[in-house]
């Protein structure tokens, strides 16, 4: 697929982001710290928008506050309301590299730099490759690096447990969901990457979920009709999880237990993180065309453009202020909803 070719130009691209200054800063507008996107790499990720099942308006309705950089290729953002901290996972590298020196930051509610480097592959006992998505339940937080599902302490970030799935033949775990339960999601993009940079489909598109007890992980879905699933983010109102797909234009709706997906709505493609907000918009990133968008109905609405790779978004909803991070440009920009 056009996307998947694309999707191994771009991660492998990732090298280039980890040039960034390790000193976080708080700037007006854009930084130029790390700022070695790939503008070759992001021409080849452009997908044919043509197919849209839902309108796309082009007016914003967000302000943006703040931007951070100095991150090392952050790939999700993730507000705990109980604690009062933003979450932030950082590959440092390329995507699929176990390289040990993955990390995950904190920052305070507006945005200021609490720990750069809150959780550290290769120190105090932590292993941390590639991060990727978060969740958090509890003191808990939980975090996609490649084949493993790991879990650490979030006030004091001790490893607590990890859930290898590799020999389930988890290949590119993305993105981590909570159910109001505490059963934990975990997509699994499936692919692999080649010698040579490409990457390849290996096999059947796939979701995992860790029980609340702890006790394994198993698959809960297997359909390449999840469509190299990306984005996870639990709708309480309808009881089932928003699914986004990055090999396809595709949003799909999934109920735990089926065993098929329903699409919702369509766009412009390469979809990576979704969140909702507190009236029930679901929000969702895009690579293809750099934006976050809200679907409210059939209507697929922007709300924030210009956003180049934009990846898995975060979100407070009680004060509408969403979270942003610039995989390519090692920056996280906060963005207030209107």
């Amino acid at each position: 697929m056009r996307t998947t070719s694309a999707l191994a130009v771009l991660l492998t691209s990732t090298a280039l982001a980890c040039s960034n200054s390790s000193k976080l800063q708080d700037t007006a507008s854009h930084g130029t710290a790390g700022a070695n996107s790939d503008t070759a790499a992001m021409s080849a990720m452009r997908t044919d928008t043509s197919a849209h099942g839902a309108s796309a308006g082009a007016t914003a309705s967000a302000t943006k506050v703040k931007t951070i950089t100095g991150f090392q290729t952050p790939e999700s953002v993730k507000w705990d309301a109980s604690s009062g901290y933003w979450f932030v996972s950082n590959i440092n590298g390329q995507a699929p590299a176990k390289d040990g020196n993955g990390f995950i930051s904190r920052l305070t509610k507006d945005g200021a730099v609490d720990s750069l480097h809150f959780i550290t592959g290769g120190k105090n006992g932590v292993t941390l490759n590639g991060p990727k998505g978060l969740a958090i339940i509890g003191d808990t937080l939980f975090v996609a690096d490649i084949d493993v599902i790991r879990a650490f302490n979030k006030t004091t970030g001790a490893p607590i447990h990890s859930w290898d799935v590799s020999k389930q033949g988890a290949k590119f775990l993305n993105d981590v969901a909570v159910t109001p339960n505490g059963d934990v999601y975990i997509s699994d993009t499936q692919i692999a990457f080649n010698a040579d940079g490409s990457t390849s489909h290996t096999g059947t598109d796939r979701i995992f979920m860790i029980s609340h007890d702890r006790k394994s992980a198993n698959i809960a879905i297997q359909s390449d009709s999840l469509g190299r699933p990306n984005g996870l983010a639990w709708d309480a109102k309808n009881n089932r999880f928003i699914v986004l797909a990055f090999g396809t234009n595709a949003i799909h709706a999934w109920t735990p237990g089926s065993k098929t997906v329903t699409t919702i709505a369509t766009g412009p493609g390469q979809f990576d993180g979704a969140e909702i907000t507190s009236d029930g918009r679901i929000l969702v990133s895009s690579w293809a065309d750099s934006s976050v968008s809200a679907i409210n109905g059939n209507t697929m609405t922007h709300v924030v453009t210009g956003v180049e790779a934009p990846a898995d978004i975060g979100l407070d909803p009680t004060r509408g202020l969403l979270a942003v991070p610039l995989f390519n440009k090692g920056q996280v920009e906060l963005w207030q909803l209107k």
